[in-house]
C-alpha cells in the first residue's frame, strides 16, 4: 500500500511538472537548463530552450549572427600623384590627384577579418613624404592606434586578406602574422616567391606572413560560410587581385573594389593602368564585378576614392 501511494505521489508530481513546462512554452527565451531528475532516473527538460515566437533555433542564431556583422573603416594614409597617366587616364579625364588609403575591419559572430593594411607604419607622423617622380605619401595615425580605439590588438584579428600585395595595401601586414592569411594562390606565388619580378611589391612589408597559416584560394571564397562575407576573385591588376563582398543588414550589400578601379573616372572609362599585370583579365574582372554589383543591388566603394572617404563614418563608428 505504501509503495502504491509513493508511486501515485510521484505520478502526480510528474503530471504537475509536465504541465508547468508546457506552460513555459508560451514564454520567450526560457532556458530550462540541465533539467529536473526524478526517482527512477526520469529526466525532464534537459538543456531545452523554449521560445514563444515559433522561430527555430537556427533562425534565431542566423539573426543574431547577422546583427553582429559590422564594418569599420580606418584612414591608413593618402597618396598624391602629379601625373595620373600611368593609371590609363589622361590628365584631362579627372582633376583628382589625391587617393585615400583605407583599411577595413569586418566583425562577424565567428571572427574578425582585416581587409588591407594601408601604407607602411614607418612613415606615420612624419608628414608628406616625397617618393620621387611626383608621387607623395602621408600617414597621420597608425592602424594599430586606430584599432586600439576599439580595444583591439593585432592578436585579436582572426583572418587577414589583402585586395593585392602592393605597398599601399600591406604596409601594416607584418603585425598580423598570427592571423590566417586568405590569399589567391596566384598572388601568393607572385608576392612570396617571385616578388623580384614585381617592382611595386615590397617584400619587407609582409615577409612575416611567410610563416603564417594560409588558405590558398583559386577563386571566390565564403569567409565565414554563411554568404555574408565573400572574397571575389578579380585578377588583372595583379595576378591574384581580389575584391570583397559584405552583406550588411542596415546599409545593404557592399562591394570593396580593391584596385580594380582607382578613380571614379577609371570606372566610367574602363581605364586599365599600364602597370597592371594583365589588361584582358582586368577588363573581364570589371565586367564580372559590375554584374555582381547589379545582381545584388550592391553599393560599390572605390577604395581609393578621396571624395567618398570624406563622407564615410570612420572608426570607432561603423556600418552594420
Amino acid at each position: 500500500m505504501k509503495k502504491e501511494c509513493s508511486f501515485l505521489r510521484w505520478s502526480f508530481c510528474l503530471s504537475v511538472l509536465c504541465a508547468f513546462l508546457a506552460g513555459c512554452e508560451t514564454m520567450s527565451g526560457v532556458n530550462v537548463g540541465t533539467g529536473l531528475s526524478l526517482p527512477g532516473g526520469v529526466s525532464i527538460g534537459a538543456n531545452k530552450t523554449i521560445s514563444g515566437s515559433g522561430e527555430s533555433a537556427r533562425s534565431r542564431a542566423d539573426k543574431k549572427q547577422q546583427a553582429k556583422l559590422r564594418l569599420y573603416v580606418f584612414d591608413c594614409g593618402s597618396l598624391y600623384f602629379d601625373d595620373i597617366s600611368a593609371f590609363g587616364l589622361s590628365q584631362q579625364d579627372t582633376a583628382v590627384r589625391n587617393l585615400f588609403v583605407p583599411c577595413y575591419l569586418v566583425e562577424h559572430a565567428n571572427g574578425r577579418l582585416l581587409w588591407d593594411a594601408g601604407l607602411s607604419t614607418r612613415i606615420v607622423g612624419q608628414g608628406k613624404q616625397d617618393m620621387g617622380n611626383g608621387v607623395y605619401q602621408d600617414y597621420h595615425k597608425s592602424l594599430l592606434t586606430q584599432l586600439a580605439t576599439l580595444k583591439l590588438r593585432p592578436s585579436d584579428i582572426d583572418f587577414v586578406a589583402f585586395s593585392h600585395m602592393h605597398y599601399d595595401h600591406v604596409g601594416g601586414a607584418n603585425y598580423f602574422a598570427g592571423a590566417t592569411l586568405l590569399i589567391q594562390e596566384t598572388e601568393y606565388e607572385a608576392a612570396f616567391k617571385a616578388y623580384a619580378n614585381y617592382p611595386i611589391f615590397d617584400y619587407t612589408l609582409y615577409q612575416d606572413l611567410a610563416a603564417s597559416t594560409k588558405v590558398l584560394l583559386s577563386g571566390d571564397y565564403d569567409v565565414f560560410g554563411d554568404g555574408s562575407v565573400k572574397i571575389i576573385s578579380t585578377p588583372g591588376h595583379t595576378p591574384g587581385h581580389q575584391a570583397l563582398f559584405i552583406d550588411l543588414e542596415a546599409y545593404g550589400p557592399l562591394v570593396l573594389s580593391g584596385d580594380l578601379y582607382h578613380f571614379e573616372a577609371s570606372r566610367r572609362l574602363r581605364a586599365v593602368p599600364e602597370f597592371n599585370t594583365n589588361a584582358a583579365q582586368t577588363l573581364a574582372s570589371m565586367d564580372r564585378l559590375e554584374r555582381m554589383v547589379t545582381a545584388n543591388q550592391a553599393t560599390l566603394w572605390i577604395q581609393h576614392n578621396r571624395a567618398l572617404a570624406k563622407t564615410l563614418r570612420l572608426a570607432p563608428g561603423f556600418y552594420d
